[in-house]
């Protein structure tokens, strides 16, 4: 009888939450009363990495140093060319009487916990409703889109990867601009684009970034890299599969989006008249320049 009554308590239990979401507070409840496991967890590997750092030579420093520094002289050249890109996207936007690019604002979370389950693949940060966050928001890293927000407690958030078999999203490929549709394949090194025609150009080496027709992920963000197209002569679809720009089993910290700047609407454009004379050519205006979040 006790085990009846487990059995049936499991049994409506699962149904409340699969049917209606019942049980959602309860485990947001439970995510946050277990961050501090999350972080003793994380202890050892906190303390070796410490002990790293305390134990590096002088000469190790040195050199790290070094070659910071000269990336960071590297990243200042590149980011002043691209201040003088982005002014003139913006100019060629308002000629085109278009928006201008959208602005992300985001927030640094950090990855205190990996599901155990093979068969989903989620982890936890340590940002939760308390510092903003809320269902559906978008979560990259250093090199690309790492998957979205899909449970928010008060302290911590439960992600899911791009590659779990659940999560779909829609792309596009940089060459030609044609629209994908991007699956996870249960696995953290793999992922397959749908919906690509055998007549569609797509190429081994083709660099996939998110689009914004569903309104969910900001578009431009690196998705994935085609490795394999397999065209069958009796099937209308090619099989093509993609590896992850992203580092989801390295990356220790992530970018969280947490909201869009508004774009500012360009003014209409109107047409020159002709049998008004030329107007005089105006000096050159100094670079407008672009702010980061």
């Amino acid at each position: 009888m006790r085990l009846g009554a487990l059995v049936l308590a499991s049994v409506l239990l699962m149904l409340a939450d699969g049917r209606f979401g019942m049980l959602r507070p309860a485990r947001a409840a439970l995510a946050d009363a277990a961050v501090p496991v999350h972080w003793l967890s994380s202890a050892p590997e906190r303390l070796f990495a410490w002990l790293g750092e305390v134990l590096s030579t002088r000469e190790t420093l040195l050199e790290e140093n070094r070659a910071l520094r000269a990336e960071a002289l590297v990243l200042r050249a590149r980011t002043q060319r691209l201040a003088a890109i982005a002014a003139e996207n913006v100019r060629l936007r308002e000629l085109l009487n278009s928006t201008a690019v959208r602005d992300e604002r985001v927030l640094v979370a950090e990855i205190i916990g990996v599901s155990p389950d093979l068969s989903s693949q989620t982890v936890v940060i340590d940002k939760g409703r308390h510092h903003g966050l809320r269902t559906g928001q978008a979560v990259i890293d250093a090199y690309g889109l790492f998957g979205q927000v899909i449970e928010v407690g008060r302290l911590s958030s439960r992600v899911l990867l791009v590659t779990d078999a659940m999560h779909a999203l829609p792309a596009q490929v940089v060459r030609n601009g044609a629209r994908v549709i991007v699956e996870g394949d249960g696995r953290v090194d793999a992922l397959n684009v749908d919906h690509v025609a055998a007549t569609m150009d797509v190429r081994p080496g083709d660099l996939l970034v998110s689009s914004e027709l569903e309104q969910r992920f900001p578009g431009g963000f690196p998705v994935g890299v085609v490795e394999s197209v397999v065209n069958d002569p009796g099937k209308p679809f090619a099989v093509v599969q993609a590896r992850p720009s992203a580092q989801l089993d390295r990356s220790r910290h992530v970018l969280v989006v947490t909201a869009l700047a508004p774009p500012a609407a360009a003014k209409p454009v109107e047409p020159p008249d002709a049998a008004a004379e030329p107007e005089p050519e105006l000096e050159p205006q100094a670079p407008v320049g672009v702010s980061r979040p």
